[in-house]
C-alpha cells in the first residue's frame, strides 16, 4: 500500500482525492506542516509516501508518472512529491527543515510540496521530474486560474497521450511503423485485464520457442508458420516494454527477464532453422553459431562502447557532432537506424525469408546484413573514441575489466605484466587483444584438428589477454578488448567444432557457445542495473575466457573427435548449469530485496 498526504484546505468539487485512490494510495490529511509531519513519521518505512497539495488540478497520468514510477527513489511534479523508501530519509530531513523554517504553521501560502522539493535541490538530492509534455499538473494560486487549468485539462486527453507514450522513444523504422501502431493498443488491452509485463514477455518466449520448433520439422508449412509466429512473438515483445511504459510497471525482475528472453528466442530460432535444415539433408549448423557469433560480438561492441562513455568527462568529439546534425535530417534518422539491422529489422528479415526461402538462404542474408552493421557501427564508434576529448572515469575502466570476463591464467598474467605495462603506449590493450584473438582462431583454422598447435596459440592468448588488462582500460580504444577476446573464445569453439567434421560437434559448440554468451549478457546486465559484475567465484569456477579457450584447445588435441564431441556437451551442460542457477538466484533476490528497477530505452538490440 502506499500513502498520500493531502496538505492543504481541499477545494470543493476537486477530483484529486478520486485520482490518487485510483492510482492505489490510501489518504492522509493534513492542516498545517506539523501535522503533515507527524503524518509522514507514521507511514511505515517500507511504504512509498506522497505529499500532494489538496489544490492540486492535472490529469491522472500527470499523477501517475510522478508518483507510482518505481525507478526513482524521490520523484516530483507541481504540487506533489513522492518517495520511495530509498528516499525516505532525504523527504523526512527536508519536512522537518521547512516544518522548522515555517513554524509548522497552517498552509496558505504556497505548495508545501514545492516548498519540500526546493529543500531537496538544495542538499543536492536527485528528484527525477518527468517529462509531462502537454499533461496538466498545477497548484492553482485563486478561482480564475483554477478554471482555466481544469479547461487545459479538458482540452488535452490524457488517455491519448499516455498511449503515445507507452512507445518507446528510440526505436527501428520496422517497429515504429509496423508494430507500435496497433500493439500498444494490446499494452492497454492486457492492462485493462491486469496482466503484466512479465506474463506478456514470457508468452513472447513460448511463441518464439513454438516457432522454433515448427522450423525444426523441416516442411515448408512448418517454415511458413515459424516465420508468421516469430512476427507474433515480436510484437508480444514490443507490447511487454508498451505494457511497463503505459502502466509503469517497472521492475528489476521484469528488465532482466525482457533483455535475457530476446537472446533465448533469437538463438532457439537459429537452432530451430538449424534443425529443419538438417531434416532436409543441409548442415547449417556452422552458419547457425557463426550468426549468434557474430550477433553476440555486435552487442558486446555496443555493451563496451556505451560503458567507456557512459560517464567520461569532456566528452566531444566532431563526429559526433557531424552525427547529431545528420539526425536533424529526418530521413537520414531512419536510413541509419535501419542498416544497423535493429531487431525489429532483422526479426522481419528472418520471418519473411524462413517463410519464402530455406535456412542456408536466410542465415546467408542475416550473416551479410549483420556484418555489414557491424563494420557500419564500430567504424563509426572508432572514429569517435579517435576524434573526441574524453577522460574516462575509474568507474568505466572497471565496468571494462568485468566485461572482459578475465579467468585465473589471464589475471595471474596481468599481475605479474602490471609494471611493464605501465610502459607500453596507449593503444596496447587492444591491439595485443586482437593480435592473440587472431592467433587463436587462424591456428585452430589453418592447422589439422588434434595438432597441438591451436593449444600453444591459446596459452599465447591467455598470455596476450593478461597483458591487455594489466592496466585500467582508459585508453580511447580500449573498448574494443571485450569484443576482441569475445571474438577468439567464440570464434576458436566454432573452428575446432568445424574441424572436427563429425555429426553432433556444431550443435554441442552451439550449446556451449549460447551459455558463455548468456553468462556474457548476464554480466551486462547487472553492470547496468549498478549491480556490479557476477561474483568472483563464479568467473573462475567457469575459467575465464581464457581458461575455456585453453580448455577446449585441450580437448581437441587429446580426444578423438567423437569424444570431442561429447566433451563439448558436457562442458556446455555444466556451465549453462553453474551461470544459470547463480543468475537466477541473483536476480530474483534483487526483485525480492527491492533493487532498483531498470528498464532499457537506449539502444535498440
Amino acid at each position: 500500500m502506499s500513502t498520500a498526504i493531502l496538505t492543504g484546505q481541499p477545494v470543493p468539487g476537486s477530483s484529486i482525492e478520486a485520482d490518487l485512490r485510483s492510482l492505489g494510495f490510501d489518504l492522509r490529511t493534513a492542516t498545517d506542516a506539523a501535522e503533515a509531519e507527524t503524518l509522514l513519521a507514521e507511514v511505515s518505512g517500507d511504504e512509498r509516501v506522497a505529499l500532494v497539495d489538496a489544490r492540486f488540478v492535472g490529469h491522472v497520468h500527470a499523477l501517475r508518472l510522478g508518483l507510482t514510477d518505481p525507478r526513482f527513489p524521490l520523484a516530483a511534479i507541481p504540487g506533489a512529491v513522492t518517495a520511495q523508501p530509498a528516499g525516505r530519509q532525504a523527504l523526512t530531513r527536508a519536512m522537518a527543515r521547512e516544518n522548522s523554517a515555517g513554524g509548522g504553521t497552517t498552509l496558505v501560502g504556497g505548495s508545501l510540496a514545492d516548498r519540500i522539493l526546493t529543500a531537496l535541490d538544495a542538499d543536492g538530492t536527485a528528484v527525477h521530474r518527468p517529462e509531462l509534455g502537454s499533461l496538466v499538473a498545477a497548484v492553482p494560486a485563486d478561482p480564475q486560474a483554477r478554471n482555466e487549468a481544469r479547461q487545459a485539462v479538458s482540452d488535452v486527453d490524457d488517455e491519448a497521450v499516455r498511449l503515445k507514450s507507452a512507445v518507446k522513444a528510440r526505436d527501428g523504422f520496422f517497429t515504429t511503423y509496423c508494430i507500435s501502431p496497433y500493439s500498444r493498443y494490446i499494452a492497454r488491452w492486457c492492462a485493462r485485464r491486469g496482466l503484466t509485463p512479465n506474463q506478456v514477455t514470457t508468452a513472447s518466449l513460448i511463441t518464439a520457442l513454438i516457432a522454433a520448433a515448427c522450423a525444426a520439422t523441416g516442411t515448408r508449412g512448418g517454415f511458413v508458420a515459424a516465420g508468421v509466429l516469430l512476427i507474433a512473438s515480436f510484437v508480444l515483445d514490443c507490447t511487454d516494454g508498451q505494457l511497463a511504459r503505459y502502466s509503469l510497471q517497472y521492475s528489476t525482475l521484469g528488465a532482466w527477464l525482457d533483455a535475457t528472453f530476446d537472446r533465448a528466442k533469437e538463438y532457439a530460432y537459429y537452432a530451430g532453422l538449424a534443425l529443419g535444415a538438417a531434416r532436409g539433408g543441409d548442415d547449417v549448423w556452422a552458419l547457425a553459431l557463426g550468426a549468434m557469433v557474430l550477433q553476440t560480438c555486435r552487442h558486446v561492441v555496443d555493451f563496451s562502447f556505451n560503458e567507456a562513455n557512459h560517464d567520461a568527462t569532456a566528452n566531444t568529439s566532431p563526429t559526433a557532432a557531424l552525427s547529431d546534425r545528420l539526425d536533424s535530417v529526418g530521413w537520414t534518422v531512419w536510413v541509419r537506424r535501419m542498416i544497423v539491422l535493429p531487431i525489429g529489422e532483422r526479426w522481419a528479415m528472418i520471418a519473411v525469408l524462413t517463410a519464402v526461402t530455406t535456412p542456408r538462404i536466410t542465415f546467408y542474408a542475416l550473416l551479410i546484413g549483420c556484418a555489414f552493421a557491424a563494420m557500419y557501427t564500430t567504424a563509426g564508434r572508432v572514429l569517435r573514441s579517435l576524434t573526441r576529448k574524453a577522460r574516462r572515469t575509474d568507474r568505466a575502466a572497471a565496468a571494462l575489466a568485468d566485461l572482459a570476463d578475465s579467468g585465473p591464467l589471464a589475471q595471474g598474467f596481468a599481475e605479474a605484466l602490471k609494471k611493464p605495462a605501465r610502459r607500453l603506449p596507449g593503444f596496447t590493450a587492444p591491439v595485443v587483444a586482437l593480435l592473440g584473438a587472431l592467433a587463436v582462431v587462424l591456428t585452430a583454422a589453418l592447422t589439422d584438428f588434434g595438432g597441438p598447435w591451436p593449444l600453444v596459440a591459446a596459452l599465447g592468448y591467455a598470455l596476450t589477454s593478461g597483458l591487455a588488462v594489466a592496466r585500467p582500460l582508459k585508453g580511447a580504444l580500449d573498448w574494443l578488448v571485450p569484443p576482441f577476446l569475445r571474438a577468439a573464445e567464440y570464434g576458436t569453439v566454432l573452428v575446432l567444432a568445424a574441424k572436427a567434421d563429425v555429426n553432433g560437434a556444431l550443435p554441442a559448440a552451439f550449446g556451449l557457445v549460447a551459455a558463455v554468451a548468456y553468462h556474457h549478457y548476464d554480466t551486462v546486465y547487472r553492470i547496468r542495473g549498478d549491480a556490479g559484475a557476477p561474483p568472483a567465484w563464479l568467473v573462475r569456477s567457469i575459467g575465464g575466457h581464457e581458461g575455456r579457450t585453453l580448455l577446449v584447445t585441450v580437448l581437441a588435441a587429446l580426444l578423438t573427435a567423437s569424444q570431442f564431441t561429447v566433451a563439448l556437451t558436457a562442458l556446455a551442460v555444466a556451465v549453462a548449469l553453474v551461470v544459470l542457477v547463480e543468475s537466477i538466484r541473483f536476480w530474483v533476490g534483487a526483485h525480492q530485496g527491492g533493487a532498483p528497477a531498470v528498464h532499457d530505452e537506449g539502444e535498440t538490440a
